[in-house]
């Protein structure tokens, strides 16, 4: 009886030995897993923080004109014109390069959309060559305005939905409003508009 005895108290004594290392290694790996933890996320805060600078590129000036060429104010329901309304009258100002601009009041005109009405609203500027006078062109834009508007009515009214959707398509108007211009105010000699710049262009 007192072999068994001293066999219990034996074990007993292992028992409380071994528990509390049990413990003891327990909270050890928990140590441990909760330093790696604070170690990796305070690692991603640094490398967050270094490389976080560089997302934004600088800016060298003005942000350039959209690619996708005009948009369609008709598209969304009781979207505002876009561009800039012409203040009206003669306003002429010198450019940087010498030239000078011209702008030409808004025109509206009907799309070419059987079946639905469609309006399309047009607000130009003139680049002109400095070869030209300043007043001298003024003047001679001024007199030839109601033809100019007549061509521009007839010309946007030729054109759908279609035609002026796209960069393509924008770019080939500016380029034919620019011929048609041309060749309207300086029929026998070489043409001084040298650009045609959309302040508006809306479809409503």
């Amino acid at each position: 009886m007192a072999d068994e005895k001293n066999t219990e108290k034996k074990n007993d004594t292992k028992q409380q030995e071994s528990g509390p290392s049990k413990n003891s290694k327990f909270l050890l790996k928990a140590g441990i897993m909760a330093v790696v933890v604070i170690f990796c996320a305070g690692a991603g805060f640094g490398l967050g923080r270094l490389f976080g600078g560089s997302a934004s590129p600088p800016s060298n000036g003005p942000a350039a004109a959209p690619a996708e060429g005009p948009r369609l104010a008709g598209t969304q329901a009781g979207a505002e014109p876009t561009g800039t309304p012409a203040t009206g009258g003669l306003s002429a100002t010198q450019s940087a390069s010498g030239g000078w601009f011209h702008d030409f009041e808004p025109v509206v005109a009907n799309l070419n959309e059987p079946g639905v009405t469609r309006y399309i609203r047009v607000a130009l500027t003139l680049q002109i060559s400095a070869e030209l006078d300043q007043k001298k062109g003024a003047a001679l834009i001024e007199e030839n305005k109601p033809l100019l508007k007549n061509w521009l009515n007839i010309y946007l009214a030729s054109q759908s939905l279609e035609d002026i959707r796209g960069n393509r398509n924008f770019q080939r108007i500016q380029s034919e409003i620019l011929d048609a211009f041309n060749e309207k105010l300086f029929p026998d000699a070489k043409g001084k508009i040298r650009n045609v710049l959309f302040k508006e262009f809306a479809v409503q």
